[in-house]
């Protein structure tokens, strides 16, 4: 017996929604809908257009219904971190602002005077971010007018449901949750000035939010479906997906940002951490996601998108092509220099880097492609090395997902970067003898390839006997195992009172694509 699921999955750029058919042995996955997520520019700053997405995703959510003739079982939605829409009397106040608007920095240093940020990381465990929710409060005027704050996809879920709440993954980006009990932290919320009550009710991956209100449940044609929290921080989604069967792997997963870490029992919050700029987010099944972001594929999709404005636009696939059959970059750029942030020029601010270098910029746009790709790669390949200093925790296979496994040529050029090919050859023995047959040089395995450990693992995680479907969220009672999871154990007056918050890398190491194919790697003997 299968049933059948709707996942609304909301990135910075684009968002989707994919019908899933789950059961004994069966995982089937289709997109069913897929829509531009476009922010929007308005006189008071940059926004995200949350009305439009909720009705793309409504009307995806329709269409999955369609699809399997009524019979959904149920609806979950994962979104971005760190953005949030302000409400009173259940009224929203505006659209949220997008983490990327200028005027959202102010409120770092209004923090900062309140809280010094060695105390807030040993606190919430959270990385410095200039747009972390914490310090988006602090400039936003609108808070003295809200009752009620709500992240991106629990928005969604409120205007479906009705109800309230906030899931836990995705508040513990906030900067207001306790790092040690998961919970928010009241004295930390009073001594920023804020109201306790702005802060909903916290709930865990596979609880139900609610069931469809009235109209929506119209729209859809399934009355009574249940919204159910996930993960809702893609980042956590993401990363529960991955087919992680022992202690000693890494995770890159790759989009709009590049979050590269390791996944903990328990929080490690110490000052190299924190100088480092690692974070420790909630995970599923109360797992901890020490990681790192980096700056990620924005820097070639806003090329892209700077290069349509100025009535010259490039095809992707045709500069990837031209890119890889140029030599690896031989001076990488700094992926992590806050001048490629904001919206705009990306190009010209990459040239204007290697000219401040006193360096030759990129002669061409493919060139410039493979710059950005070479250096992303090494900067991947950087935070896995702290990532592994920093947890303790030797690292022997990284695995990559997200849009990213979808680029071969990012894919290669983090493994190429990744350790000399002496360890690439270790492991891609040792992945021969566990298979029974040599694989493929390249230590880059495709999606077909990926799960080929056979060995499964509960960590500390899990309850004996019991695992969790990550598709629906909900713990399955007869302890089957599940498939396709691995086991685990603005600035500016207020229109109210404006307020003013008073180590040696392991020996082995590879790297699995959890989609795409990847060309061997050149120049290994």
């Amino acid at each position: 017996m299968t049933v059948h699921v709707a996942a609304v999955d909301l990135g910075a750029s684009s968002g989707r929604v994919i019908l899933g058919e789950v059961g004994r042995g069966v995982l089937r996955t289709s997109a069913v809908a897929r829509f531009p997520n476009d922010p929007v520019r308005l006189p008071d700053g940059l926004h995200w257009n949350v009305v439009e997405l909720y009705q793309r995703a409504l009307e995806g959510i329709a269409l999955a219904a369609r699809e399997v003739s009524g019979e959904l079982a149920g609806v979950a939605i994962d979104a971005w971190a760190v953005d949030y829409g302000l409400l009173r009397d259940g009224r929203l106040l505006g659209l949220p602002f997008h983490y990327r608007d200028e005027q959202r920095v102010v409120g770092v240093d209004l923090v900062h005077q309140v809280v010094p940020q060695q105390e807030l990381y040993r606190r919430t465990g959270l990385q410095f971010l200039p747009f972390n929710t914490v310090y988006q409060l602090a400039a936003d005027p609108w808070v003295a007018c809200a009752d009620q704050l709500l992240l991106v996809p629990d928005l969604l879920a409120y205007w479906l449901t009705g109800h309230a709440a906030t899931e836990r993954t995705n508040a513990s980006t906030t900067g207001l949750l306790d790092v040690h009990s998961g919970t928010w932290d009241d004295e930390l919320v009073e001594r920023l000035g804020l109201r306790r009550d702005l802060l909903g009710r916290l709930v865990d991956p596979g609880e139900v939010v609610g069931s469809l209100l009235p109209v929506p449940a119209e729209r859809v044609g399934v009355p009574g479906l249940a919204v159910t929290a996930v993960g809702s921080h893609d980042t956590a989604s993401a990363v529960v997906g991955v087919p992680i069967q022992t202690d000693d792997a890494a995770y890159i997963s790759c989009g709009t940002w590049g979050l590269v870490g390791v996944e903990l029992d328990k929080p490690v919050v110490t000052e190299a951490g924190r100088a480092a700029n690692f974070t420790n987010e909630g995970g599923v099944d109360g797992r901890i996601r020490y990681l790192t972001n980096v700056m990620g594929l924005w820097l070639l999709s806003e090329s892209l998108r700077t290069w349509e404005r100025a009535g010259s636009a490039e095809s992707l696939d045709r500069l990837l092509a031209s890119a890889a059959t140029l030599p690896a970059t031989g001076r990488v750029f700094d992926v992590q220099d806050p001048a490629f942030l904001a919206p705009g020029d990306i190009p010209a601010r990459i040239t204007r880097w290697y000219d401040e270098a006193g360096l030759a910029p990129p002669a061409s746009r493919p060139a410039l492609v493979r710059a950005i790709i070479d250096s992303l790669a090494q900067a991947f390949a950087d935070a896995v090395d702290r990532a592994e200093t920093l947890s303790g925790h030797l690292i022997r296979v990284v695995h990559l997902v997200g849009g990213g496994a979808l680029n071969q040529l990012l894919c290669q050029a983090t493994a190429d970067r990744s350790g000399p090919p002496d360890r690439w050859r270790r492991r891609r023995s040792a992945t021969s003898s566990s298979r029974g047959a040599r694989p493929a040089r390249c230590p880059v395995i495709s999606s077909r390839c990926a799960a080929w450990s056979p060995t499964p693992r509960r960590s500390s995680g899990t309850r004996p006997g019991r695992r969790r479907s990550r598709s629906v969220g909900k713990e399955c009672p007869r302890g089957r195992p599940v498939p396709g999871r691995r086991p685990r154990g603005t600035s500016g007056s207020s229109p109210c009172s404006p307020r003013d918050p008073r180590t040696a890398r392991p020996p082995d190491r590879g790297l699995t694509a959890l989609s795409g194919s990847i060309s061997p790697a050149r120049g290994w003997p």
